[in-house]
């Protein structure tokens, strides 16, 4: 039964609309969403008790706003004026900073600056920049993306996160691939060490002593990797390398390999070794997915935590650094556990082709 005192809440088609949006807005206006919700309970016939627990409110609250709608309507929902400074930029200022942005570029540049944007729209570059960060946009950054274009996509997105997630019973798993032209860097000029309030300091050019290839095994179980370094990365190479591997897991597992598609995977000489070692399967990443290959997160870090910086005189002193790396990374190996199911790689990749699509760009 509805509240002896409480004043009925009749709502027309537009009125609701309008409470049903607001009381969406749980993050922009969370007050204004708890108040529409308030009066639409109360359109539905609940007592103001009724209401206060539904919506876990005090009574108090929900007697107000119920009490403030039947008086003023839609208007009696919203903030009342606060004191301060009234506001400088309208609202169709701040619409015109986010169309301008968002569809269409200066003359002279590729992107909007606030400086840019504010001379054209004739606001202020502070009102610019406060409009950007209020509404997430970031003219100065761009990302980059690829999509595979693999027909057999989906299958191998499957067979090789089927690895991951539920490896074979009496078999190893590696993920392989090479690291080609690393190049053995000296700095022009001695590196002046980190000082406090003083970074490391280095020239910025350098003396090239060749270059070097590394093929690298990541087990995915243990994390520990097997690692071969050669002047070229040729198919020659890495029968070799799949020849290292084959010394260096015992004979009673098999031997399951995730790689790409890149042609030395793939000629006669190597196709004839892996006949001749069965216990030897291939699987093949997509095209364009190398992201699917855990061994390059191995080789990120690699290269951010000792070749980056590295500096070295020769292909000899390189080889050796990058050996030394791999053996202190043997001795604590950390595998990289792979979490996202198949289907939910394919639902996030299929929502972004449908963003990007809806995107109209």
């Amino acid at each position: 039964m509805p509240d002896p005192v409480a004043p009925a809440v009749v709502l027309s088609d537009e009125q609701r609309a309008q409470l049903v949006a607001w009381s969406r807005r749980a993050t922009s206006a969370n007050g204004l969403a708890v108040r529409s919700r308030i009066v639409l309970a109360a359109a539905d016939g609940l007592s103001t008790s009724a209401v206060a627990r539904k919506l876990d409110v005090h009574v108090a609250t929900a007697r107000r706003w119920r009490a403030r709608f039947v008086e003023q309507g839609l208007d009696g929902l919203l903030d009342e004026p606060r004191p301060g400074r009234p506001r400088t930029v309208r609202d169709e200022q701040v619409e015109a900073v986010i169309t301008t942005t968002l569809e269409t570029a200066p003359k002279d540049a590729t992107h909007w600056s606030t400086r840019s944007l504010a001379a054209e729209l004739g606001l202020s570059q502070s009102a610019v920049s406060r409009i950007w960060r209020a509404f997430g946009l970031q003219p100065h950054r761009q990302d980059s993306w690829k999509l595979s274009k693999d027909p057999l996509f989906i299958d191998k997105v499957h067979d090789v996160v089927g690895l991951y997630l539920n490896p074979p019973e009496a078999a190893v798993v590696l993920c392989v691939d090479e690291k080609s032209q690393i190049q053995a860097l000296d700095r022009t000029a001695p590196i002046f060490p980190m000082m406090p309030g003083t970074p490391v300091r280095a020239s910025h050019d350098y003396k090239r002593a060749g270059t070097s290839s590394l093929y690298a095994a990541l087990d995915i179980a243990t994390g520990t990797v097997i690692g071969s370094l050669h002047a070229r990365h040729r198919a020659i190479e890495f029968k070799k390398f799949l020849a290292t591997i084959d010394r260096e897991v015992p004979a009673e597992y098999d031997v399951h390999v995730v790689l790409d598609n890149a042609s030395t995977h793939k000629t006669p000489a190597v196709k004839r070794w892996l006949t001749a070692h069965p216990r030897f399967v291939l699987h093949f990443t997509p095209t364009s997915s190398s992201w699917l290959n855990l061994v390059e997160r191995w080789f990120g870090e690699l290269t951010t935590k000792k070749l980056r910086r590295g500096t070295h005189r020769s292909v000899r002193e390189l080889n050796a650094d990058i050996r030394a790396w791999i053996n202190t990374w043997n001795d604590n190996p950390r595998p990289y556990v792979w979490t996202k199911t198949a289907d939910q790689i394919l639902e996030s990749i299929a929502r972004y082709c449908t963003r990007i699509n809806d995107s109209r760009h």
